[in-house]
């Protein structure tokens, strides 16, 4: 079954370039991100792991962790690390899953559960929907999911934009409008009432339409 927006992930053991990890203990209080290959070496996923590496401070300042996972062994994931840094320029310190029996991706719903073959007999073609980005929130659930084609480069910073977005709209009664960005305007949920909203909001808010209420984004 798809994993959609508002259920648990899955749990698991698994091997990585850190050493073996439970998932729901390695998440712990954070935030985190899973990002997943199709295949070790390949050209578009080496430019989106050296990325992800040069964010993750970002990522940290955000209390979320980065993890990636490849249908490859993790001798070939360390293999794989120094084409990464020499190329990309910045050395991976997230961990990496090695999938090979392909039990996290079929967890994930990224290949059928009924797929098999040995990792290093399956090209990236037949694992190219293993290409999705989870970003999994404390409470060990999903709010978002990303999917794409082999052939286009993920846009990390646009997941760091949502990360953003999620965390301040967690912490207050608020969505953020169409291509926001930290500082700009949001919207008070319809949710909360005028009355509430004036106490929250003692000057006011814009209203183009009596179903929009913008604010300045609260601290």
């Amino acid at each position: 079954m798809a994993l959609r927006i508002g259920d648990e992930v899955p749990d698991f053991t698994a091997p990585t370039t850190e050493g073996e990890i439970r998932f729901h203990d390695w998440i712990g209080d954070s935030w985190a991100v899973l990002f997943s290959h199709p295949k070790d070496f390949t050209p578009v996923c080496t430019t989106e792991l050296g990325y992800m590496a040069g964010l993750e401070a970002e990522f940290a300042r955000r209390n979320t962790k980065i993890i990636g996972l490849s249908v490859d062994t993790v001798e070939d994931h360390q293999r794989w690390k120094e084409d990464i840094s020499r190329t990309q320029g910045h050395p991976v310190g997230y961990p990496m899953i090695g999938d090979t029996d392909l039990e996290v991706a079929k967890l994930f719903d990224m290949l059928p559960a009924e797929e098999s073959g040995e990792a290093g007999e399956r090209t990236a073609v037949d694992n190219q929907t293993v290409r999705s980005v989870f970003v999994i929130g404390p409470d060990k659930k999903v709010k978002l999911t990303l999917t794409y084609p082999m052939s286009t480069g993920r846009n990390f910073d646009e997941v760091l934009r949502v990360i953003d977005s999620m965390q301040l709209t967690s912490q207050h009664q608020v969505a953020t409008p169409v291509n926001w960005k930290p500082g700009d305007d949001v919207i008070i949920l319809p949710a909360v009432s005028n009355e509430e909203a004036e106490k929250r909001y003692p000057d006011g808010w814009d209203t183009p339409i009596d179903y929009i209420r913008v604010v300045p984004q609260p601290d």
